[in-house]
């Protein structure tokens, strides 16, 4: 065995139907103890991870295969007693059997990686060049961002190399192997974008290649340069219903289902709009990041309250820049914004935390609902908080300035210049930008529990754009105030509002609802409750198992969830025509 002068992984698997890929790690030593690694989380998403939980016969030799001595420190850390050893060899087993955007993953159609939840690594070594050996079966290609080496037969497989600078590329670069991979790529302005599709569908890829070069010039026209000369999206394709996807510097992995409605209108856009808002996050928080994540700390929580710049930013801007670049049009955007406002109200858990204080506990259960109404989401709120913040900007320069001068500034004067951002640093930029003070939003919309209806109708009215309200079309929701879903085999209530007829009878979430007057359900709550309209009904309602029987009637002149919609004023006036067209690029 010759002496290795960086850190090496080999890849390698037997039995894919039991989803276990076998990692070894060749590992130069320089002390009489070494310590091995594994990541508490992965960036894109702010939780711990728990990745150790898929490790089986953790093991360590030397160079001529001698057992070595080694402890668990924690969950995620090994010290290996290595005095007089040349080389390390870490070995051991990492079970692959989820398929989402930031999981590994092999079967007998391919091999799926994302290297920071199954590759550990040496703290000391983080900074040095590394290499990732993978044997695979024939005809077998890879879609990565890492940057490969030879391919060398061995037997009835081949051994792809593959080589990141650093650990940081490394668990950054996630990549899908198999023999059916589809390819297709385009370059613009010296960048090449890759478009990898793993799973059965037919893409229209001159469609794709068109509505992807367009929003994607717009991108890096309004960064004014880029953070990388080369970037691969990764997808996989579904049969069922899936969205999900997960950010990276040089790269995306996007999952999307079903496979057959890939290119029809509605999951079309979803699938615009998920792949617009990762390639943002190559600026935003791959490279722009706050200064509690510059750099990343794989070891624990990286704490920051400001989600609603790195998530909420980045989900304005991937609805925004379709329909502005011109690939969405009026209603298309409109649909996907309304949406995110429809949580927003429906959410009352504004009342009680602030969407900083919510991206903080993102480390506590910020991808779960959690206990009800605890909370918002640094998406939908943080995307709200930035229309309205670009609107704030608008307004105040007569339309000269917007928050694409913020997040320049935060490019340029921040990123890269190796700088992180503070909240203070973003709220200094935007009155900088703006000219005045950015006061009232920061403190009273951003740090403070709030509802957004009085800022967000404001900022609309900038561009003559109202916000109405209708009444919800469930009865349910409409005049006993809760949300039921609604199948052949259970009426679940999934929200209660706050003082409605449903929580005074003593309603709550996760209750299910067995009987309407008497009438079994069977899939039928929401016609029971339209034949029923506001009368009072009994309902037989199972809470842990135990039956119980409540009235719930309407109360007179109050009505719950209601439905908000945005339109253009029919008064609109020259100046809201104006700052209308110079927002999106049309004619009001």
């Amino acid at each position: 065995m010759h002496f290795v002068p960086y850190m090496k992984y080999v890849v390698s698997y037997s039995t894919h139907h039991q989803h276990f890929i076998d990692i070894e790690i060749i590992i130069p030593v320089s002390g009489d103890r070494t310590t091995v690694q594994s990541a508490a989380w992965r960036p894109g998403r702010y939780e711990l991870g728990n990745f150790t939980k898929n490790v089986r016969k953790w093991s360590a030799f030397d160079e001529s295969g001698k057992a070595l001595d080694f402890c668990k420190l924690n969950k995620d850390t090994w010290v290996v007693e290595t005095k007089g050893v040349r080389d390390l060899h870490v070995k051991y087993s990492y079970y692959a059997a989820d398929l989402n955007a930031g999981s590994t993953f092999v079967d007998d159609k391919q091999l799926y990686m994302n290297p920071v939840n199954c590759c550990m690594y040496v703290p000391e070594l983080m900074g040095q060049p590394l290499q990732l050996e993978i044997l695979l079966p024939e005809h077998y290609r890879i879609a990565t961002a890492m940057k490969k080496g030879q391919t060398k037969q061995e037997g009835k497989l081949y051994r792809h190399v593959l080589h990141a600078v650093n650990f940081e590329e490394l668990g950054d670069s996630p990549l899908i192997a198999s023999a059916t991979l589809k390819h297709n790529a385009f370059v613009m302005d010296g960048i090449e974008f890759n478009l990898w599709i793993q799973g059965e569908c037919k893409p229209d890829w001159a469609k794709m290649i068109n509505d992807f070069f367009i929003f994607i010039n717009d991108m890096v026209l309004m960064m004014k340069g880029s953070p990388i000369k080369e970037y691969h999206f990764l997808f996989h394709i579904l049969p069922y219903k899936y969205h999900h996807g997960v950010e990276h510097l040089a790269s995306t992995v996007i999952v999307m289902g079903p496979s057959y409605n890939l290119m029809k209108d509605e999951l079309y856009n979803d699938f615009l709009g998920i792949s617009c808002h990762e390639l943002f996050h190559s600026w935003n928080i791959k490279t722009i990041r706050p200064v509690e994540m510059h750099p990343y700390d794989y070891t624990k929580e990286n704490y920051s309250r400001l989600g609603y710049v790195y998530e909420g930013i980045t989900t304005y801007y991937g609805d925004y820049l379709l329909f502005r670049s011109g690939v969405f049009s009026e209603f298309e955007y409109i649909k996907a914004i309304q949406r995110e406002v429809q949580k927003h109200f429906d959410n009352y858990g504004r009342f009680n935390l602030s969407v900083a204080d919510s991206s903080f506990d993102t480390w506590l259960d910020g991808y779960v609902a959690g206990i009800p109404y605890r909370k918002v989401s640094i998406y939908t709120e943080g995307s709200i908080i930035a229309f309205i913040t670009d609107m704030f900007i608008r307004k105040h320069t007569n339309n000269k300035n917007s928050l694409d001068d913020v997040m320049r500034l935060l490019y340029h004067e921040y990123a890269l210049k190796g700088k992180g951002y503070s909240e203070a640093d973003f709220k200094k930029l935007v009155e900088e930008v703006s000219g005045t003070s950015y006061d009232d939003i920061f403190n009273n919309y951003i740090n403070k529990p709030a509802d957004f209806e009085k800022p967000f109708r404001e900022a609309l009215g900038h561009i003559g754009m109202m916000l109405h309200t209708s009444p919800a079309k469930r009865n349910c929701e409409r005049y006993w105030g809760m949300k039921v879903q609604d199948d052949k085999v259970l009426q679940k209530v999934t929200a209660v509002a706050p003082g409605s007829p449903a929580e005074l009878a003593g309603i709550c979430p996760n209750d299910e609802i067995a009987l309407i007057n008497g009438h079994q359900l069977k899939g039928n709550f929401h016609d029971w409750c339209t034949y029923y309209g506001d009368d009072e009904v009994r309902l037989s309602i199972i809470s842990d198992q135990i039956r119980r029987e409540v009235h719930i009637a309407s109360i007179p002149g109050k009505e719950f969830f209601p439905l908000y919609h945005m339109t253009k004023t029919r008064s609109a006036n020259l100046e809201q025509q104006a700052a209308y067209r110079l927002w999106c690029n049309r004619e009001y």
